[in-house]
């Protein structure tokens, strides 16, 4: 356990698996206490656990970030908790969308738009308010299809774009508050959805890796450490930040 960011207060959303689980248990190692929340009740809870029996302190919060009730009692929860925030990191998102832009739906619009966009902008309005009494950190999760075209995932890409345009304005209309907010690009992780979609077909994985100059995709670990170094005083000059965590896809 390090003690980086003992005394503080971390909420981490999307955080029953993947990049949302890695960063809550790295908070939990720095120090942190940590509101772990989810849609998914089970790895939520799975979550938890894991940090307990790393020696951290955590607990779960159930909540769907598009849903504006959801939301506020999140909030509440974590201030009835640990009575303050200190950083939070808005990475509950869904990615459903696989056919070329003529053929999406009303449906998955709204879906996609719901969760990426607006449940970023909920969180936002309930974190902004909290961290501008005390000052904080937000990282929100945008995407290198937020930073560029995303072919076939053109809803999703214009989510992630909006996530960054969340993520600017919210920088400047609280720089002078001493909140920072930034946010992460990641391009292909290895997360279970990425195992899920891959594990049929070894060479659509293999074009994967190449998509990425590094030859590889990357690691939850490594989107978390990123997270946790754009939360750090290391960092206490960087906000308004779209941070691609990319293996050098976007320097193409």
């Amino acid at each position: 356990m390090s003690a980086q960011f003992a005394g503080r207060v971390a909420l981490i959303t999307g955080a029953a698996n993947g990049i949302g689980r890695a960063t809550a248990q790295a908070f939990a190692l720095a120090g942190a206490k940590v509101v772990v929340s989810d849609v998914d009740a089970q790895g939520g809870e799975q979550t938890v656990a894991l940090i307990r029996e790393a020696g951290g302190e955590a607990v779960f919060v159930a909540c769907n970030v598009s849903k504006a009730e959801d939301v506020a009692a999140l909030h509440q929860a974590v201030l009835d908790n640990y009575g303050q925030l200190d950083f939070a990191f808005n990475n509950a998102g869904i990615e459903i969308e696989k056919g070329k832009l003529e053929f999406g739906t009303e449906a998955e619009y709204d879906a996609i738009m719901d969760v990426n966009v607006k449940g970023v902008w909920l969180c936002l309005r309930a974190q902004l308010p909290l961290l501008s009494e005390r000052g904080g950190v937000i990282v929100n999760t945008a995407s290198v299809a937020g930073l560029g075209a995303a072919p076939k995932m053109s809803i999703y890409s214009a989510s992630k774009h909006a996530v960054i345009g969340l993520t600017k304005s919210a920088a400047i209309e609280y720089a002078k508050k001493k909140v920072r907010v930034n946010a992460i690009c990641p391009a292909v992780i290895d997360t279970d959805m990425f195992r899920r979609a891959y594990e049929a077909d070894p060479k659509k994985a293999e074009f994967a890796a190449a998509m990425h100059p590094v030859g590889r995709v990357g690691k939850v670990e490594e989107v978390a450490a990123a997270v946790l170094y754009l939360c750090s005083d290391a960092a206490g000059f960087t906000t308004g930040v779209a941070l691609p965590v990319d293996g050098g896809a976007t320097a193409i």
